[in-house]
């Protein structure tokens, strides 16, 4: 049995057709305006999505905003600083300093703090050490360090070579504002 499309069938059927074909338009000239805000046209891409390209690149570290608070015990202290990396992916491994016996790493999550034997240092990204997160524990300190005081401090990591640090000894209760991205 053939079934026969009244005009009435065939006009709603190709209003059907005609509708999906503009949306069908919409949603590729929004794709394809959403393509064209993300590059430039001249090549040109931010400094993260270059480096996470170059995951294999050779990393490049610096170090910002390092602190020692001033200890309140005479043989431990805690340090704080900012790895950013615009280079390939790399590890920090181990933290050296002639003020202690031993410089251990840690993170706290959730109030509980963890000793962790390296910590990833992102390709284009940065590694924080901040109050509350991650942090640097000085043990059995050779003599307490007071405010006004520098100790120096070796980065050491997996790929790159270790990186010597002047950190400036704060009051104790100094916590620098977060830096905005």
């Amino acid at each position: 049995m053939k079934h026969h499309r009244t005009k009435h069938d065939r006009t709603k059927l190709h209003r059907r057709n005609r509708r999906a074909l503009a949306c069908g338009a919409i949603a590729l000239t929004g794709a394809l305006a959403l393509t064209g805000c993300s590059d430039s046209g001249s090549g040109a891409k931010d400094t993260k999505t270059k480096a996470a390209e170059n995951a294999g690149a050779k990393p490049a570290i610096k170090v910002s905003g390092a602190f020692m608070p001033a200890p309140s015990m005479p043989s431990m202290a805690s340090g704080f600083f900012t790895l950013k990396n615009t280079g390939g992916a790399d590890k920090l491994t181990s933290v050296t300093s002639d003020i202690a016996a031993a410089v251990t790493l840690h993170s706290t999550k959730n109030n509980a703090m963890k000793e962790e034997k390296s910590f990833d240092v992102p390709a284009g990204g940065e590694l924080d050490f901040a109050r509350g997160g991650n942090h640097l524990m000085f043990e059995k300190l050779k003599h307490k360090p007071k405010q006004g005081d520098k100790v120096e401090v070796t980065l050491h990591f997996q790929k790159s070579d270790p990186i010597t640090v002047t950190v400036p000894v704060k009051e104790a209760t100094y916590n620098p504002k977060p830096h905005q991205h």
